[in-house]
This record gives C-alpha cells, structure tokens and sequence, in this order.
C-alpha cells in the first residue's frame, strides 16, 4: 500500500456446519484507538473509541456482497475446502496506520494506540450479543510505503544578526536525500559562515519525532529519538563543514513512555513508527494518531551574554531540519 492506494482486507472464514446449525455467520473489521489503560476500565466506562466498524455476512453469502475472489481467497478456498467463504473490507483512506504507544515500565494490560481487528461470529443476526466460544478474533496491522520516486533534498537555513557585530553568522544544514527507512543511518550536513566576532563552542544535532493526538482537541507531542552533541570550535571570521551521522533505533528509546511505534502484532518486536502519510483527507476526526514529521535540529551555542532562542520556520518533508541557536 503506498500513499495514494490502499488494497482491500481479504480473506476467508472456516466453518463447522454441524456446529453453526441454523445460525449464520458475520465477520466485522474495527478499528479502534485505545487512549487508556485496560485496567481503568469501570463501570462501563472504556478508554477506547471505535473510529471504523464494518460488517458483513459471510454466510449464508448475500447477493449484494459477493464480489470476486481473490488469488490468496481462491488458494486459501481450494486448500480448506466448501466449509470456507470469503469476506473483503474496503478499507477507507482517511484511517491511520497501526500506531502503539510505547507503555511505561509499570504499565500494564493493552497498550494504548490504534489497531485493526477482524472478527469472525456465529449468531441469529449482526445485533445479537457475541459469546466468546462462538467467536475467533484476529489483529491485524494497516501499513503503508514510501513512494517509489524522492522529493526533493532536504535544506534549511537561518541567518543570525548580533549586536555590536557588523556582519552576520550563516548557518545551513541538509540531508543527502528525503526518505529514509528503519535502522537507515541519516547524514545531515552542517555548514556554518561565521562572519562575527563571535566564537561558536557547541553543536548539537537532534532527531525528534512530532506526533499529533487527537482525542477532544488535537496536542502534539514530540520527543527526541537521536542526539549527537559537538565541542568543534568555529573562530571568529571562518567557516565550518562538518556532516553529522545520526541512526534512530527503538532499542536506545526503550524508557521513553508515550513514543509512537509502529503497530504490532502480540509480542513481536516493532519499530519507531513511519511518518503518516501527507496530504490525507481526513473526515471529521477519525485520524486520531498522526505521526505528523521527523526533523532534525541543529543547535548551536556562541559566546554571548544573552540567550535568545531562533528556529527557523520552514518545515520539511519526511526528515526536516530545524535550526536553533542559543547564548551564553
């Protein structure tokens, strides 16, 4: 699935006709973002919120539903045999991936986050109260990729005037190419035109993750996942090159409550979650976990007497660059 597309959900269900008697079969696709703990579950009251719920009748098929089958539906089909009936969901394009917030250490229960599953039941009608034995369940996982072809070069850069300097300190920092995949070490360039009189003492290059949440109104959260700090030295009246190589890894962002990571199936292993995708349309509130952007920021401290933050204002793509500067 790429950023444009999205392909159905397919599959098929396996039945026991001495078992189901008279009864028929359903199959519903939810997805749900869980913004509590399970344990805080009471007196009715759920931290979870249906975003997207889908239903069809699997069997006894009905004529509006039947659509053609798949290859993996024919397959799954001939290999189980005439007690297995297909069922697809269209899967809307405004819904977010999978997305789990990393728990605490003293969390427990579901983690919170948005998830897809898809549920398989017996019952007279889709109304009647579902027992457990009676039904079988199924996480799945809603993923994108990249586009095949790369934007443009990332670059940002900021211009610096200070006080009883006559000319200005330039600083200008790129990536050598837009995307970049999981475990991808990420190259950012730093240059820096020191025109004043000033000595520059410290960088520091950072790589954050911006994660919108959207519940009753929408907060952003952003939390670093990659830092490199610098002692080089940039003297009055010269210029500075240097590239700097960052590689964000969950495994270093283990303790970090609240990251966003990509969704993940039971206890497997997963990763610092991918960019959503941009440009979306969005329908009322239903994406309600946005992995808005990565950008990289370049600070840098210079021997002043006042501190006076400067953030450049131009965002970037996939892996942006934020400039800050900062005194002492």
């Amino acid at each position: 699935m790429d950023f444009l597309s999205f392909p159905p959900a397919d599959g098929v269900v396996l039945i026991d006709p001495e078992y189901l008697k008279e009864r028929k079969v359903f199959v519903t696709l939810t997805c749900a973002f869980r913004y509590g703990r399970e344990d805080l579950d009471v007196l009715g009251l759920t931290f979870r919120k249906d975003l997207f719920v889908a239903n069809i009748q699997a069997f006894p098929p009905l004529p509006e539903e039947k659509k053609s089958l798949t290859r993996l539906q024919e397959r799954l089909i001939k290999k189980l045999g005439e007690h297995a009936h297909p069922f697809t969901f269209e899967i809307p394009l405004n819904l977010p991936c999978s997305v789990t917030l990393q728990p605490g250490p003293e969390d427990t229960g579901k983690a919170c986050g948005v998830d897809f599953e898809v549920k398989a039941f017996c019952a007279e009608n889709v109304e009647e109260k579902i027992h457990k034995r009676n039904s079988v369940r199924l996480v799945i996982r809603k993923v994108q990729y990249a586009p095949e072809k790369p934007g443009p070069q990332p670059t940002a850069e900021t211009t610096r005037q200070f006080l009883m300097s006559d000319k200005p300190l330039h600083l200008e920092a790129s990536l050598d190419k837009e995307i970049y995949y999981h475990g991808e070490p990420i190259s950012v360039n730093v240059h820096v035109t020191n025109n004043t009189n000033k000595t520059v003492k410290k960088m520091k290059i950072s790589v954050r993750q911006y994660a919108d949440i959207c519940l009753f109104n929408t907060a952003q959260y952003k939390c670093p996942v990659a830092t490199e700090e610098s002692d080089d030295v940039v003297a009055p009246s010269s210029t500075f090159c240097k590239v700097f190589t960052l590689t964000p890894f969950l495994a270093n962002n283990r303790e970090k409550r609240g990251l966003a990571l990509d969704g993940k199936l039971k206890h497997e292993d997963t990763n610092l979650a991918s960019r959503s995708q941009p440009g979306r349309v969005r329908q009322g509130r239903a994406s309600r976990v946005r992995i808005e952007r990565y950008r990289q920021e370049c600070d840098y401290m210079i021997s002043l007497i006042q501190r006076k933050p400067l953030r450049s204002a131009r965002y970037l793509s996939d892996e942006g660059v934020d400039l800050n500067e900062s005194a002492e």
